[in-house]
């Protein structure tokens, strides 16, 4: 989407992502395909924390699967520190996934219960070889230190921890790695408030100490905004809004932001707009979409050139841009 100029080379890339999934109708009936990602570029460098939101359905957890290699996009590629994921094979597929880690929204459905802590930390480290054998226990012990539990844990199973805790140590399996690249896929969704506040504040830690990209997808505003350095919001899995955290929070340039914003009241509590205090309406079925910007539907501002086609990206401010035929920077105060 943006020409990056000056600003420090991509480590992960997105270019034209695209990810469909065919759906009969019926027993007989014909097969059509549903978009849960639809043209959508992106670049994140090392160091920056980009975070995705949007509605729930509207394409966050795809797209950050697709940018892990975990699922091959229709269109479009993929590429990390320069190669493109779908065409690494082998042994170099092995080496680049470990520089990948990804971080789920329910930490205890993604540890296995039958087996201990430290032994499902110290997986990545035997399967890349990351140390020598000798010493697995000692870095397993450091890998949770550096996420705030002790030593000991290792020893214990998952049901013994709380969900915060839980969460530091899949944050800990993720790390032994020693990757670059991290994606976040809600993960303290699950948690109580206080204990999100202590897991972001090991992520934001995480990525200052180790120079982490990240892509972090929450449906919390809250969250999102207290993290990440640049947001991308989607909607009907495509991208309508992306700049600098700072911009997008205090002057949304799409209607669509605005009105997620308005939604939010204690997020921005003065923040109010004639025709943005709730979402209208409900979201369109991807199955059937509208016919030009897919929030039309929804949107108070809409007029009949906004179904004729999707809107082109309008540069609203640098590194800052809308898909929207009325974009601009502007507060709904």
């Amino acid at each position: 989407m943006f020409d990056l100029g000056t600003s420090p080379a991509p480590l992960v890339e997105a270019q034209a992502l695209g990810r469909n999934f065919p759906q009969r109708q019926g027993l007989l009936g014909r097969a059509r395909d549903i978009w849960a990602v639809r043209d959508v570029t992106l670049a994140i460098a090392r160091g920056e924390t980009v975070g995705v939101v949007g509605e729930s359905g509207c394409g966050k957890s795809t797209l950050g699967r697709m940018m892990m290699g975990l699922d091959a996009p229709t269109t479009g590629a993929v590429r990390f520190d320069g190669r493109d994921l779908d065409t690494v094979r082998g042994p170099d597929r092995r080496r680049l996934a470990r520089r990948m880690q990804m971080v789920f929204q329910d930490p205890f459905g993604s540890l296995d219960p039958r087996r201990s802590v430290g032994a499902q930390v110290g997986d990545g480290l035997r399967i890349h070889g990351i140390v020598p054998p000798a010493d697995i226990g000692a870095e397993v012990a450091r890998l949770l230190d550096q996420v705030g539990l002790p030593a000991s844990a290792a020893s214990r199973r998952p049901h013994e921890f709380s969900g915060g805790q839980r969460q530091r140590v899949a944050v800990a399996r993720a790390l032994s790695t020693r990757p670059d690249f991290i994606v976040a896929d809600e993960p303290v969704s699950a948690l109580d408030v206080s204990i999100q506040a202590q897991v972001v504040n090991l992520l934001m830690d995480l990525r200052r100490d180790l120079d982490l990209a990240m892509l972090f997808i929450s449906h919390d505003l809250h969250v999102v905004r207290h993290l990440c350095t640049r947001i991308v919001v989607m909607y009907l899995g495509r991208i309508v809004e992306e700049g600098p955290a700072a911009q997008v929070f205090g002057t949304p340039a799409h209607p669509y932001t605005r009105a997620l914003l308005t939604a939010t009241p204690s997020l921005q509590p003065r923040r109010r707009e004639a025709g943005f205090d709730v979402l209208p309406g409900e979201l369109p079925s991807p199955a059937n979409p509208p016919s030009g910007c897919p929030f039309r539907t929804r949107c108070p501002l809409a007029e009949a050139a906004c179904a004729e086609a999707v809107p082109e990206f309008r540069q609203t401010g640098p590194g800052w841009q809308a898909a929207c035929i009325k974009a601009r920077p502007e507060s709904v105060a």
